[in-house]
Parts: C-alpha cells; sequence; structure tokens
C-alpha cells in the first residue's frame, strides 16, 4: 500500500483548531441540569406571624421596599441614611453622634457592639436569664474577652443589687444586659442600672431587639452606652438591618483600643465614616441593602408619626388584653410578675397533656397563624406569642384567642 500524502500545513493547522475549540466548547457545557423550580412563578402565601418575630410588614412599608433602587451612594440614598439616623436618634431618645443601621439583622449589631467595645484583656459581665446572655457570652469569649455570667432561672430579671455584686466582684469594662428577653418573655427594669455601671468604670450595654418601640426605653436618660435593635420586631420593617447607636464614652473606649476590631465589615469607625457620624466626607464602605433602608427609613416615620408613647400604650394595651384572654382560656403566664412581662412577646406555659408542636402545627394550619415554641432555656415548655408594631392591634388578639381556643378543642392529647 502506499503512504497516504501528507495533508497541506493549512489545512492540518485548521483540522488542530476546530478540535481545540471543541474540546473547549464541550469543557464549558452546563452540566448542572436546570432547575425547574425557578421557571414557576413565586407564590407567597399570606400569613398572620405572632411569634417573636418577625411581625408582618405594613402596605406602606411594603411600598417603600418597592421602590426602584438607587446607586449606594447616591445622593438621595444618603439622605435616607440621614433621615434614619434621626429617626434611630428618637426611638432611641438620644443625641449620640454615633447612631447608624448596621447592613445585618440583631445578631450583626450585637456582634458589632462587642467586636467594637472588647479587647482580648478585657472583663466582661452578661446578665444571663434566657439566650440572648447566652449569646452575647458566647461571642465575647470568641473575641476572647473575660466573661463572667449573672445567672437567673427563666422568667425571671435582675435587681440593682444582682448588678451591684457582680459589678463588686468582676469588676468588668462593660455590662451586657437584655432588656427584653424574648425566649422568656421577661422585660428587665433599666432604671438605675447606667448610674450604677458608670461608678464602677463600666459601660451598659443593652439588647433591645424585641423591646424596641414597644416599651418605654430612654438611652440618654438611663445612661446606656450601647443600645442596638432589629427592623422586624416592633418597627414592622423587614428583617436586615438593625439600629445601633455608642454613646461618647463608648467611643472613647473604641478610640483607645490598642488593636483594630477584628471584622471590617462591622468596623464602626469605617461605618461611621460611611454614614457620616463623624462630620467628615463619606467615605464608601459597603453597598447598604438599598431596598430595606427605604423600608426601615419608612418604618420610623411611621413610629415618629404616631409617637413614642402612643406606641407605648398600644402594645401595652394589646399586652393586658391578651394575657387576660389566656388566662381565662385555662393557659399559665410563664413570668409571674405583671410589671416585668414583656408587652411586645408574651409566654404561657405548655398545658399539661399537650405537645406544643401539635398547637403551633394546628394554627399555622387551619388559621394561618404562627406562634412559636419556646428558645433555648424554654424550648418544650412554652409558646410564645408575639404582638408587634404593625400586628399589635385588638382586633389580631381576639382572632388568636379564637384560634387557641379551637387548637386547644382538637388537638389530640399527647403522652408525652
Amino acid at each position: 500500500m502506499h503512504r497516504a500524502a501528507a495533508l497541506p500545513k493549512s489545512i492540518a493547522a485548521l483540522l488542530r483548531a476546530r478540535s481545540t475549540a471543541g474540546c473547549a466548547m464541550a469543557a464549558s457545557t452546563p452540566r448542572v441540569p436546570l432547575p425547574r423550580e425557578l421557571l414557576r412563578p413565586l407564590a407567597v402565601p399570606h400569613r398572620l406571624l405572632l411569634g417573636p418575630g418577625p411581625s408582618n410588614v405594613s402596605p406602606r412599608v411594603r411600598a417603600a421596599g418597592g421602590q426602584q433602587i438607587l446607586g449606594h451612594m447616591h445622593p438621595e440614598v444618603l439622605q435616607v441614611m440621614d433621615d434614619i439616623k434621626a429617626g434611630i436618634q428618637y426611638a432611641f431618645q438620644t443625641q449620640n453622634r454615633l447612631t447608624l443601621a448596621i447592613s445585618g439583622t440583631g445578631h450583626c449589631a450585637m456582634e458589632a457592639a462587642l467586636i467594637n467595645l472588647l479587647e482580648g484583656n478585657d472583663t466582661m459581665l452578661v446578665g444571663t436569664n434566657g439566650i440572648w446572655g447566652q449569646r452575647a457570652a458566647d461571642i465575647a469569649r470568641r473575641l476572647g474577652a473575660k466573661v463572667h455570667e449573672l445567672l437567673k432561672p427563666p422568667g425571671e430579671y435582675f435587681t440593682l443589687q444582682d448588678i451591684q455584686e457582680g459589678l463588686a466582684q468582676h469588676k468588668p469594662s462593660m455590662l451586657f444586659i437584655t432588656h427584653g428577653e424574648s425566649s422568656t418573655g421577661v422585660l428587665q427594669p433599666l432604671e438605675g442600672l447606667g448610674e450604677l455601671c458608670h461608678r464602677h468604670g463600666c459601660l451598659l450595654l443593652v439588647d433591645a431587639v424585641a423591646s424596641l418601640g414597644g416599651a418605654p426605653i430612654l438611652m440618654d436618660q438611663q445612661g446606656i452606652d450601647v443600645l442596638y435593635t432589629g427592623s422586624q420586631k416592633a418597627l414592622s420593617a423587614p428583617p436586615g438591618s438593625s439600629p445601633i447607636s455608642f454613646s461618647e464614652r463608648a467611643r472613647e473606649k473604641m478610640l483607645r483600643r490598642k488593636t483594630r476590631p477584628p471584622s471590617f465589615y462591622l468596623d464602626m469607625d469605617c461605618l461611621a465614616s460611611y454614614w457620616g457620624c463623624s462630620g467628615e466626607p463619606r467615605m464608601y464602605h459597603h453597598t447598604v441593602p438599598i431596598s430595606g433602608i427605604f423600608c426601615l427609613r419608612e418604618a420610623l416615620a411611621i413610629l415618629a408619626e404616631q409617637g413614642l408613647e402612643n406606641s407605648w400604650e398600644q402594645h401595652q394595651a394589646v399586652c393586658t388584653r391578651l394575657c387576660q384572654g389566656l388566662q381565662d382560656l385555662g393557659l399559665e403566664l410563664f413570668v409571674k410578675e405583671e410589671a416585668v412581662r414583656l408587652p411586645t412577646v408574651t409566654t404561657v406555659r405548655v398545658p399539661e397533656g399537650y405537645n406544643w408542636k401539635e398547637i403551633t402545627a394546628f394554627l399555622m394550619d387551619k388559621h394561618s397563624i404562627e406562634i412559636s415554641g419556646g428558645l433555648g432555656p424554654t424550648a418544650g415548655k412554652v409558646l410564645r406569642i408575639g404582638l408587634m408594631g404593625y400586628n399589635a392591634t385588638q382586633d389580631n388578639v381576639d382572632r388568636l384567642l379564637r384560634a387557641l381556643r379551637d387548637a386547644l378543642q382538637h388537638c389530640q392529647h399527647s403522652r408525652l
């Protein structure tokens, strides 16, 4: 046989190029199949959210979130940020310059406070009577701080004497206390705490995620050094933005740091520059959730129009009506002292012989109402009912009580 004639160089090069292109095309062909579920329209059911949060959002706040987005450094967005700062100062009752909204949920605000104020050699005292004290202690230990916990059983609160003894014994640089302990339903009294802490050279950090807007809190008058909340509770905005404020005492401690905060995203010096808290030209730090801050601005506007005192009175009135209705159903309130019941989140003991999961599932399936079981130290022991912001109405109380009566009549008794 005769050897085949060699291909011309130009044809051989073309074939090699086609072969290489074919291999490249094969390598870039998608192999993960198309997710068919994404081809279906988004369907979100309407439910009445009467758990410990989030709460339902008003049509006005939803409309604000539906606005077309703008660039995060556009002057119109910077003006919204300024409006939010003023709204937070009103809601917190503070004149602190260092006041802004963290781009994140309440947990993120908790981390921001601790990351900016604690260094490795600092000592922190934590009032732990529910899950939020536990979380704060956990974060502080991860930062290398020396953490001491004051412990109270779930459903109880801390007296000034309790705090005095802890400050004298441990000499901390900061005390963490939860104003509205949503896992237990306790409203922690704050009067005198700030003065007591300052006498001991200690900063007062208050978690008001579940209480702000629903119960009285006066940051400057009560001597609170750091205060934060979440957008999705009594403010009735979507989750994802967390108002926070630092006193001059707290700001000075941050300026004395020997090391930089371990988080760039939560570095308060950078955030203060971005939010225009320092009086200097604004510096880009990150992209704020534009639609989220539109919603937060509108939620703060609604609170301002209603007035703080009216909001506090509204939450207390619906809480009182709810507690009476629960007792009329034969249910037992978890927090014994009426004066320290959290108006926004009410806890009731799971009735004997019932499985709490059956009750919550019945309310969701038959009445489209959400309530929650316990959390942390109250898991399996209580039901948690939230009446916050837009949801804090007498009609919602009555609707829930009717649904609960139905649940108690129809849920199978458990042998657990």
